[in-house]
């Protein structure tokens, strides 16, 4: 009786390539060692799926790589900086750029009368980092500030980097405040 289940079985099994793992639990798609497709006519012995699902299974793993590749490239256009640039002229303002890994570049412009000062200032944020910023003058109240605009965001120089750049940007303020109060 055995033989003939096995026998009646597999006749009600269709079988695709043999590349696929055996399925568990019925003896007769077992002995089939490829993966099953269950006819019409046959009750539901091994849970697998149609033969029909594997083109839409290969459809959602392209869907997801190519998802995943306009992701890094988003990525490296928008986010990812690989170079920030500070320049200060004393007669005219203050140009920062950074530029993308993709080779965009953002390029921001203050002028000089709206600058009131460079400052390192510091944050805790798990540790404390140390950070370049630019105080613009409030229009409104002269010795108040209107906004503080961080340099290097990305790039996260360490102190004594950042100490470098800020006497240089002092020289080059003071030097720009002696030659606008001279007659």
């Amino acid at each position: 009786m055995s033989g003939a289940f096995r026998i009646s079985a597999a006749a009600a099994w269709r079988c695709s390539a043999a590349t696929t793992p055996r399925p568990a639990g019925n003896s007769a798609s077992a002995a089939l060692g490829s993966r099953c497709v269950r006819s019409p006519l046959s009750p539901a012995r091994c849970g697998w799926r149609p033969t029909d699902s594997s083109p839409s299974a290969s459809m959602i793993l392209s869907a997801a790589i190519f998802i995943t590749l306009l992701g890094l490239l988003g990525y490296l256009h928008f986010v990812k900086i690989d170079q920030e640039t500070l320049l200060i002229i004393d007669s005219l303002g203050i140009q920062m750029t950074s530029s993308y890994a993709s080779g965009k570049e953002s390029t921001t412009f203050i002028e000089m009368g709206k600058v009131k000062d460079i400052v390192i200032n510091e944050a805790i944020y798990m540790k404390v980092i140390y950070y370049l910023c630019i105080l613009l003058k409030d229009p409104v109240e002269p010795h108040g500030i209107s906004q503080v605009v961080p340099v290097f965001q990305s790039a996260k120089p360490r102190l004594d980097c950042l100490i470098e750049v800020y006497r240089s940007c002092q020289e080059i303020l003071a030097h720009q405040k002696a030659t606008s109060t001279s007659p």
